[in-house]
């Protein structure tokens, strides 16, 4: 398995990409796609404001007066518990992600998380003790992932073959749009001199959710989903209107809908519709393999430090001023922004295990620099005598970070995860993925305040560690997923007759259209003939 490339005998031949490729109109130039992807944006694109928003909320929080007079002063474990409610909450409907999915489809799926959601933010902003903030912040959670699950399902099973990739990383940019406005909130209510300071910020955090309810369903259902439903008619028209304004969309669309059909035809013929289809075979455990260990990249790669308990460590190193922090707070948001939609425009110019080999290796070092400043900080501060060039280098360090970890864990993560599992098992594949995540989100959010308190600097050691595993089992088991449609990757570690067989789907319905082609032209020719004699 070295570089990721053995065991990937099944990737077919990429007809339909050379297709997509060869169309040379911009998005913009086609009214119907460029709807669509308008459309994406607030339901979609939307959901990930949600995290952004709660992640940089509680963050926030925990710098105002009034929230930590409010709750007792929480500490250790009860911060720990406050904050990783909402992962708690999410593992909890990871069970019936897939089920859903399947029975109500992409759209509802949205719809009902959403409805969760906006219960869990009523409740948050309404608390009367800890332990109702704790349990709202658990409903929060629970409606989450059916809407992430769903909404990256979505933009890729709809979004046009050349824009695929960019829609799909630019997915979770929405995060830290959520973030910069939950950040600014609480900079704005950090002086308001009663509970109304978290409460607001509390509420509003139902915002996001009220923009999918609302425009969800102007939003076409997933072709894919159609399909499995026996609606090819109404799959086929979907393919017809968002993805036929080519030059060539006619015959694009025809070789896109019977590659769709023929794959997910031989996908459910083998799948059972349960969890067990992960584990069935050789190529499926290596998914889940990767989907594992991606899920606890994405959280243990330090990420949540930052995320959770940024005025912590900026205490450590002698940041102590509440406006000051949170102005840092707001600024670290809008740096994640730029460096995260920058990235996501690089994903169809740079090869995947490029990206996360480099992201991997660069959190590396940049964790191994912060350790070593945050020891100087530490140690100088302890004796006495800050050491304000430590104290500069560490924040240096956590700005740094952001570039580092959005080359792969935020810009690919969704995309990654889309073409990596075939449609039959796309729903249970990314739950999966959402299951290992949130579960170490849940264990660095509880333990984070722990270690930090009990051995400070030190802390950081344990994340160096494990980022040094992450490059070796990036390079040995990541596969590569560049340059091709979601049909074309269905059967990547499967055996090559099964790619081979929806390929022979696309060649005769081309072969078709080609002859048709010829003919009518075949009979223009005969007919300026006939004209020109008479």
């Amino acid at each position: 398995m070295a570089g990721g490339g053995a065991g990937e005998t099944g990737k077919s031949d990429p007809l339909v990409t050379r297709l997509a490729n060869e169309d040379k109109k911009w998005f913009y130039q086609k009214p119907n796609l460029l709807y669509l992807y308008l459309m994406l944006f607030p339901t979609c694109m939307g959901i990930e404001l949600t995290s952004g928003f709660d992640s940089q909320m509680i963050n926030a929080l925990q710098i105002v007066p009034f929230w930590k007079k409010y709750f007792g002063e929480p500490q250790g474990a009860l911060k720990g518990i406050i904050a990783a409610a909402y992962s708690l909450g999410a593992i909890l409907s990871l069970p019936f992600i897939p089920m859903v999915n399947d029975k109500f489809g992409r759209r509802w799926s949205i719809f009902g998380g959403s409805v969760i959601m906006v219960i869990g933010a009523l409740v948050q902003g309404f608390s009367v003790h800890v332990g109702m903030y704790i349990v709202a912040r658990m409903i929060l959670g629970f409606g989450i992932p059916t809407c992430i699950v769903s909404g990256s399902s979505l933009i890729g099973e709809l979004a046009y073959p050349k824009e695929r990739p960019i829609m799909t990383s630019l997915f979770n940019v929405a995060y830290f749009v959520g973030q910069i406005i939950a950040a600014a909130i609480c900079f704005g209510t950090n002086n308001i001199k009663s509970d109304w300071a978290w409460r607001i910020p509390s509420l509003l955090q139902i915002c996001p959710s009220l923009l999918q309810i609302t425009f969800v369903f102007f939003l076409p259902e997933s072709p894919r989903w159609l399909i499995t439903k026996d609606r090819g008619d109404e799959a086929r028209a979907i393919l017809e209107k968002y993805h036929g304004e080519s030059d060539r969309g006619t015959e694009f669309v025809a070789a896109e809908f019977a590659q769709m059909q023929t794959t997910i035809k031989l996908e459910l013929e083998a799948a059972k519709k349960s969890w067990l289809d992960l584990f069935k075979t050789a190529g499926m455990r290596r998914r889940v393999l990767i989907t594992t260990m991606l899920g606890l990249f994405t959280q243990w790669s330090g990420n949540t430090l930052i995320s959770y308990y940024l005025g912590d460590l900026l205490k450590m190193i002698g940041f102590v001023d509440t406006t000051y922090v949170q102005k840092i707070n707001v600024s670290i948001a809008c740096w994640s922004l730029v460096c995260g939609a920058t990235v996501s425009l690089l994903v169809t110019k740079i090869r995947r295990r490029v990206m996360y080999l480099a992201c991997t290796i660069s959190l590396l070092l940049c964790y191994i620099a912060w350790t070593i400043s945050m020891e100087r900080a530490q140690t100088a501060a302890q004796a006495g005598t800050p050491n304000n060039a430590a104290n500069i280098a560490t924040l240096f360090f956590i700005y740094a970070y952001s570039p580092c970890y959005n080359m792969g864990y935020n810009a690919l993560t969704y995309t990654y995860m889309v073409e990596v599992w075939p449609y039959a098992e796309r729903s249970s594949g990314i739950a999966f993925f959402q299951l290992f995540g949130r579960l170490a989100g849940f264990f660095t959010t509880f333990v984070n305040p722990i270690g930090l308190d009990s051995v400070g600097w030190r802390y950081l050691i344990s994340y160096c560690c494990w980022l040094a595993y992450e490059v070796v089992f990036v390079y040995f088991f990541f596969p590569e997923t560049f340059g091709r449609t979601l049909e074309e990757l269905a059967f990547m570690f499967e055996d090559k007759h099964l790619a081979d067989e929806a390929n022979a789907a696309v060649q005769k319905v081309l072969n078709q259209q080609n002859a048709e082609t010829i003919s009518l032209g075949g009979e223009k020719g005969r007919s300026e003939v006939r004209e020109n004699v008479a």
